[in-house]
This record gives C-alpha cells, sequence and structure tokens, in this order.
C-alpha cells in the first residue's frame, strides 16, 4: 500500500538505527520528548526502542487531547447529558475516561443518559437533523488536528438553521502546552525534565504547518523534527535530531514532506478562525491550568454554544492518588513507574487517562510489552 509499507521496511530500520549509532555519542544522552501518542505507539509497536542506543532516551509527552482532558470537564458533561436530557455524541475513547469517584460517560450510558459514540462532527449533526425535536450536544476533544471538521459542522448548522445542533468545545493547542513544559513555575516546582528536542507532532502540523514551532527552536535552543508516525519516519527524525544536538543547531526541520508545509492547511485554518477565539485559560490533566492554551466558540455562535446554554461548571477534580498520569504527561515518569500499572489499571479497567486512550502512553506499553 503506498505510503504504508514503504516505512516499514525493516531492512532499511536497520540500516536507519546504525547510521544513529554512529552519530551518538557514548559519552552523552540524548532525551526526547515525542509530543504524540501516535508516535509512543510506533516506537513500541515497532520495537524502535530496541533498535536504538541506549544512551537516546524517548520522552513521552501529552500524548493525546483525550489525555489530557481533565476529570472536570468530563463531569461537566456527564452532567449536561444527565439533568438537561440530551443527546450527548463524542468519540469513543472519550466514553472511558474517569471523571470524580471513576465515573465516566459510559457509565453515565449505562444509568439511562443518552450518550452516543460518533467517528465524527457529521454524525452528531445527522443526528440533530434526524431528531429534530432533541438537542444533540457535540462534547468536542482534540488538538489543531480535529478542530478544523467542528468548526466546518458549527458552520454548516447556522447555514442549515439547525437550533438544536450544539457543540461543547474542549480543542486544545499544542505550541501552548510545549511552552508550558519548557518554562512553567509549576512544572519547575516538581521537576521539568531535561530535553534535549522535540519530535513534533504530524496530523497537528498538517493543519498548523511548521511555522509555529520556530518560536520554540529559536528561544529555548531545543531542535524540532516534524515526522510521522510509521517506523522508519520516527527513525530518520532521530537521526535528524541527533545532527542537529551534535552541531549544536536549534531549528525546525520537517520530516514529514509528504504530508507537511511550512504554512500548513489555509482554508482549515481560515474555518477554525472564522467560528473559534483563544480561551484566557483552560485545564489539562497533568499540566494544570494553562493560559490561552484551548479554543471556545466565538460570540457570534453563542446560540451553538452547549456551554452558554447550559452553564455547568465542575470543580477541578484530583487524580487517583496512586495514580502517576500528572507526572507521566509532563514526562517526568514512565508508565511503568506507576504503581498501579497493568494490576489494578488496565485497559479494560482503566484508572488514569493514559491508559484510557488507545494514543495513551500508558496503553503504549500495555499493549507492546514496554513493562516487560
Amino acid at each position: 500500500m503506498k505510503y504504508l509499507d514503504e516505512f516499514r521496511d525493516p531492512r532499511i530500520a536497520r540500516r536507519l538505527a546504525g547510521e544513529i549509532e554512529s552519530l551518538a555519542h557514548a559519552d552523552r544522552t540524548y532525551r526526547l520528548m515525542e509530543f504524540c501518542g501516535g508516535h509512543t505507539h510506533a516506537i513500541f509497536r515497532f520495537g524502535l526502542h530496541h533498535l536504538l542506543p541506549q544512551n537516546i532516551e524517548f520522552v513521552h509527552g501529552p500524548g493525546c487531547p483525550v489525555c489530557v482532558l481533565p476529570a472536570s470537564r468530563v463531569d461537566t458533561a456527564i452532567a449536561i447529558a444527565v439533568e438537561e436530557k440530551v443527546i450527548l455524541s463524542t468519540f469513543g475513547d472519550v466514553l472511558r475516561v474517569p471523571g470524580a469517584k471513576g465515573r465516566s460517560l459510559l457509565s453515565a450510558k449505562a444509568s439511562g443518559a443518552d450518550v452516543r459514540m460518533v467517528y465524527s462532527p457529521t454524525d452528531a449533526l445527522r443526528l440533530a437533523e434526524k431528531h429534530p425535536d432533541r438537542t444533540v450536544v457535540f462534547f468536542a476533544v482534540g488538538f489543531e488536528t480535529t478542530a478544523p471538521a467542528t468548526a466546518y459542522a458549527v458552520l454548516y448548522a447556522r447555514r442549515q438553521k439547525l437550533s438544536n445542533f450544539l457543540v461543547h468545545c474542549n480543542h486544545v493547542l499544542t505550541p501552548s502546552a510545549i511552552q508550558h513544559i519548557l518554562e512553567s513555575p509549576e512544572l519547575r516546582k516538581w521537576g521539568a525534565p531535561p530535553l534535549d528536542g522535540f519530535l513534533g507532532p504530524s496530523h497537528v502540523s498538517a493543519i498548523i504547518g511548521c511555522r509555529p514551532y520556530e518560536f520554540f527552536a529559536e528561544e529555548y535552543r531545543r531542535p524540532v523534527v516534524i515526522t510521522g508516525f510509521e517506523p522508519l519516519d520516527v527513525l530518520e527524525a532521530v537521526g535528524m535530531l541527533v545532527r542537529q544536538i551534535n552541531e549544536g543547531r536549534a531549528e525546525v526541520e520537517n520530516q514529514y514532506t509528504r504530508v507537511v508545509t511550512r504554512d500548513g492547511n489555509r482554508a482549515a485554518q481560515h474555518a477554525v478562525a472564522e467560528v473559534f477565539e483563544l480561551r484566557k485559560l483552560f485545564e489539562w490533566r497533568g499540566l494544570g491550568s494553562i493560559p490561552y492554551s484551548a479554543l471556545c466558540l466565538k460570540d457570534g455562535f453563542a446560540d451553538l454554544d452547549a456551554e452558554k446554554r447550559f452553564p455547568v461548571s465542575m470543580p477541578p477534580v484530583p487524580d487517583h492518588p496512586a495514580c502517576a498520569c500528572g507526572a507521566i504527561l509532563r514526562g517526568l515518569k514512565k508508565p511503568t513507574d506507576c504503581l498501579l500499572f497493568g494490576k489494578a489499571c488496565t485497559p479494560e479497567k482503566p484508572i488514569g487517562s493514559c491508559m484510557v486512550s488507545s494514543e495513551g502512553a500508558c496503553a503504549a506499553y500495555y499493549s507492546y510489552g514496554g513493562g516487560r
């Protein structure tokens, strides 16, 4: 299959690993943070960490929007579904994220709430068209990758005058999270991981382009390489980062040229800009509240904003005291450092968000033997 098998060739993988081993200086450690859970899964699914020299260490970052969704937002969605008697629709992995006392949207559904899994905002629109007598709330979650689809859904609802379609927006922004990881006083208090470089998110960058990461390379002197999710993509990007680090360079390089450009998808960006604006503050699970790190609907779309129609706000909820998801999302711990990993917490019975999401670091370790 084009653009798939070509990037999984084991002979090329071994060659790239050999080149990286020859480049890596034996007297230093290279700590590289992969921001996306897709990269974490590629690393463990294809055993890339076994191919590379031991002084190249992968540090797992926020992973995915489901992983960083705070329990309070889950509790808000549950409250809207239960108390307002709406049809609440969202993506499948969001349904299992635990809120307060371990309750999830899936458990709310089992108790009688009308909660439905959808594959896209378009599915939620179809529900609104099919049930004109019911209010349909789309609980929107995602990085910049999925924000354009939500924006187009809002614009469609406006054109079609679908007054029973609402969006509860939880879209978050990757550059803000990276900046927070690098300079946050809260993270320095708990211990910020020394990072040498970043494997930049690929699908996010298909939308926003490479340009937003140039600030980090210049300001924080950390190289960023945008890379795809296939094993050869990741290996080539690691080699590019090692070269930059050895040469004392801190630049943004694009390994994923078959998809990503410097300026990104302008049409998608325009749709997002038309519908959304920046929130002043938004809570991230494991990272705390980060200013201007998330999106909300503009006032011109207030009639389609579930947060304005149903002003429900649940208090922050601390994670399970034994759960290490917060430290894992900050890159301070590995999943195997968590006392619950693989015991009380498994994909079948998750306690933390890193195990709930299919892209979470804990799920990757568990599924592909990272803890063995």
